[in-house]
């Protein structure tokens, strides 16, 4: 019997196929079609392999992947399938967060590493094109590059229409939408990472344990978004109610000063002077005067 896979972009599978100290060449594979560097990467330690049950049941918990390459550069990865509305300020602070992270306050500033982060987004966020987009910090009048030292990338799963078979990462953003997909499957053949992630994830989806792992992630993420949702609705029917108390009030405003001007209009048929008359009905004497 056909075993049914897991959704590659639940974060908690996600992290245990890209993020596994058992399968490092994979993620290696992964982070060189992403970043293609100039020198390849060749070696990964990582740095926040332990998911707990904890992580799992916690729906605010990040299940992100953070290593370490072999020259030192911090890369950081999270795999996000809803838009909360923050996913660009939130990549900012985790991308500070990593920066400093090994900063003791003895060293010099020099010594910081180059820091990457990249955003697994199963929606689209951007105004862009291209289902993957690279930021840096660069002049704007010139594009001269200040410092390579951020790096920010962001890849959109729903912009991408068809795998590129020259392409390694849209070989990846097409396995992670359909681990089941024709060119998937041919490709497995060829590129010897993908294969091991295709076998790790029938593993994971063969395991009773996680299983339930990947049942109570779901059930976190679901009660996340029904949090969220509310939330929203609560905020919309509140906007609503104010706009209706605000509309009524502005009605009732305007009510009142119309029957002030057709009172001031009768008083000065009746020849009533109009200081006599703006004490009655409040309005100014240029108002009044203006009615002649």
């Amino acid at each position: 019997m056909c075993t049914q896979l897991f959704d590659p972009k639940i974060d908690y599978v996600f992290k245990n196929i890209f993020g596994s100290e058992k399968h490092p060449r994979i993620l290696i594979s992964f982070l060189n079609a992403c970043i293609k560097p100039k020198d390849p990467i060749v070696e990964v330690r990582l740095k926040n392999t332990e998911i707990t049950k904890e992580y799992v049941e916690n729906s605010f918990s990040r299940l992100d992947i953070l290593a370490k390459t072999s020259t030192g550069e911090l890369i950081n990865i999270e795999m996000q399938r809803a838009d909360e509305r923050n996913m660009v300020k939130r990549s900012l602070y985790y991308w500070s967060k990593t920066y400093i992270s090994e900063y003791t306050g003895k060293g010099a500033y020099a010594n910081l590493p180059r820091t990457i982060c990249i955003n697994v987004l199963d929606f689209i966020l951007l105004d862009e094109e291209k289902f993957h987009n690279k930021y840096l910090i660069q002049n704007a009048s010139n594009n001269n590059l200040l410092t390579d030292t951020l790096e920010l990338h962001f890849i959109e799963i729903p912009k991408m229409k068809d795998i590129d078979e020259t392409d390694l990462l849209s070989i990846w953003v097409g396995f992670l939408e359909d681990p089941n997909n024709e060119k998937v499957i041919s490709l497995e053949r060829r590129v010897e990472e993908l294969q091991e992630a295709k076998e790790e994830l029938a593993r994971i989806s063969r395991d009773p344990k996680e299983a339930e792992n990947y049942r109570m992630r779901e059930n976190a993420r679901n009660d996340r978004l029904n949090a969220l949702l509310s939330a929203e609705k609560e905020g919309i029917q509140q906007g609503i109610q104010q706009g209706i108390q605000q509309g009524i009030q502005e009605g009732l405003t305007e009510g009142e000063r119309k029957a002030k001007l057709e009172i001031a209009k009768s008083s000065l048929k009746n020849g009533l002077s109009i200081e006599i008359i703006s004490q009655i009905t409040g309005l100014s004497l240029e108002e009044i005067k203006n009615l002649r």
